[in-house]
Formats: structure tokens, C-alpha cells, sequence
């Protein structure tokens, strides 16, 4: 395709006293409209690190750059305690208060921009999040892609692991993260998905911006699960599932995907992905499946 010149801008919005952080990108000269898209991040990361991650010799290696050059309005925001939104409040940040964040951006998202309906992707706990945003605001969101979900945590090795230390994740608001943490995230599932240099990328730009994420998450994740009743999620919804993935289990995907009411529904399994899927060396199949679903064209007549 033809080279397009994509440009970047900050948003900022509030959740009451919260102030929050969304990061653009667009073409400079937009063609093709394609829809607007807002990116959720997931557990241990700010947003821009994850969907707007440059890395020297990794050709489209921004899945914002790749969406946008393709005609789409591309947004991410750091929910409450991540990256470059408000840390200041004595709270863990869990999976309602990031569904709250969202209910915050996509307001300032419809109204800046004029769309209608919004195209939705999470990761992880991102897509927790997302999923249960959706199935509060359902006239907000046009298609839901659900990465690395989790329903019930039946069946994942990653949170049985993660259970363990349950405790100190409850006693605290925010854990440490550093370099040996974010390398664990692509070793813990299948080694040899990602390259080195895109993980050393990928630390050093989440690292710019935290040495601790909120607990919130992961106490969710391996105590109250499940978050999200499927049978509200009436938008029509992708889950997206990495081959090794740790945190999603098959058949708990296959329960929550058979309850999802809206015939316009898809599970893709991603060959050669582990967890971090924009991360991996085969992320532009990821950005296919995406890109594929995000352009569906809607069902003009169902008997």
C-alpha cells in the first residue's frame, strides 16, 4: 500500500476527580474510513507500550501506525494507576474501576470525534475490562475482540501459579514490576514466541513510565472470577486465543463463547502466540484476524 503519514496527538478526560490519559493516531490524510478503535491494555503495562511500540528493524511493529495507515481512527488510554493517568487515590484499580475508566474514555472518544460506535479490542485483563464495559454500554461499541480472555480461570496454569501468591497481591495496592518481570510474561507460557529485541523494547517503554502497577487486576483475576455473564455481551465479539496462551483456557473460552448471544460471533485460534500477542514474531497474523473482523461487513438480512 501507498505510504501514509500518521500523526499522534494526547487527550486527557476525567472520572470524577481521575484524570486520564488517551493517546491518538490517525492519518494525517484520512482515506477509506474504516471506523474508530480503542485499544485496552492489559494487567502490568500502560497503553502506548503495548499498541504503540516502536522497534528498530520490526516493520509495523505500532499496531496504532497499522491500523491508522489502513483508515482507521486509532485510540488507547492508561487506566486509573497506569502510565500517565492519576495514581493518586488508595485503591487497587481492579476490573470494575477499569470498566468505569472506559465508560470515561468512550464518552470523550464519541464525543471528540463524532463516532457513533466505537470498534473495541482488550488484552487480558484489558479485555475483562472491556467485556464488561460492553455489556454495560452496549449502544457504545459496534464489534468487541476479546484477546488472552478469561471467563471462570478454569484451566489456566497461569493462574493457578499466580493464586500462590494471592495473599500479598490482597495486602497491597500496587506490586513492583521491573525488566525480570516483564522478560517472565514471554518465558512463562512458550518460550522463543517474541525476539529479544522486541522484549527488551517492549520493557524499556513500559519501564519509562512504571516501576509499579495496581494489584487490582490480578486479585480479580484469581478470586472473583467470573466478572463478565456473556449472555450480556450482545455485541457482535471475536475471542481471540493465542496457541500457548497460559491465561486462557480452551474449554472455559468455549462455555463463554457458546453463551454469547449475537450470532455474529468468532473464535480464532492464533498459531505460534503465547500471551503478549502484538508482541510476538507472529503479530501481523494477529493483526489480520483483527483487521478481518474489524471490517465484516454487517449481516444485511438473518431469516
Amino acid at each position: 500500500m501507498s505510504e501514509v503519514t500518521v500523526q499522534g496527538t494526547e487527550h486527557w478526560t476525567r472520572k470524577s476527580n481521575v484524570r486520564l490519559f488517551l493517546w491518538r493516531k490517525s492519518a494525517v490524510e484520512p482515506r477509506d474510513a474504516k471506523g474508530t478503535i480503542l485499544f485496552v491494555h492489559g494487567s502490568s503495562m500502560a497503553s502506548q507500550p503495548t499498541f504503540d511500540l516502536h522497534v528498530p528493524g520490526r516493520p509495523d511493529s505500532s499496531a496504532m501506525d497499522w491500523f491508522a495507515a489502513r483508515g482507521f481512527d486509532t485510540w488507547c488510554m492508561d487506566n486509573e494507576g497506569y502510565g500517565r493517568s492519576d495514581k493518586h487515590r488508595p485503591i487497587n484499580c481492579d476490573i470494575i474501576n477499569g470498566a468505569d475508566d472506559l465508560a470515561a474514555g468512550t464518552e470523550y472518544i464519541t464525543r471528540t470525534t463524532g463516532a457513533s460506535k466505537l470498534l473495541v479490542y482488550g488484552i487480558s485483563s484489558g479485555a475483562l475490562k472491556a467485556a464488561l464495559f460492553t455489556a454495560r454500554h452496549p449502544e457504545r461499541v459496534a464489534r468487541l475482540a476479546l484477546d488472552a480472555f478469561v471467563w471462570t480461570g478454569e484451566g489456566s496454569p497461569t493462574l493457578a501459579e499466580r493464586r500462590k501468591r494471592l495473599p500479598e497481591f490482597q495486602s497491597k495496592h500496587r506490586r513492583p514490576i521491573d525488566r525480570a518481570f516483564v522478560h517472565s510474561i514471554f518465558d512463562r507460557d512458550h518460550p522463543g514466541t517474541a525476539d529479544e529485541a522486541t522484549i527488551n523494547a517492549f520493557s524499556d517503554a513500559i519501564l519509562a513510565l512504571d516501576d509499579s502497577v495496581p494489584t487490582g487486576t490480578y486479585v480479580d483475576m484469581c478470586s472473583k472470577l467470573p466478572l463478565v455473564d456473556p449472555e450480556k455481551v450482545t455485541v457482535p465479539t471475536i475471542i481471540m486465543r493465542g496457541e500457548f496462551d497460559g491465561i486462557a483456557g480452551f474449554d472455559d473460552l468455549i462455555e463463554f463463547f457458546k453463551r454469547l448471544p449475537n450470532p455474529d460471533k468468532q473464535f480464532a485460534v492464533m498459531a505460534g502466540i503465547a500471551h503478549a500477542s502484538f508482541q510476538q514474531k507472529n503479530y501481523r497474523a494477529v493483526y489480520h484476524i483483527l483487521h478481518a473482523f474489524f471490517t465484516q461487513p454487517e449481516p444485511v438480512y438473518r431469516g
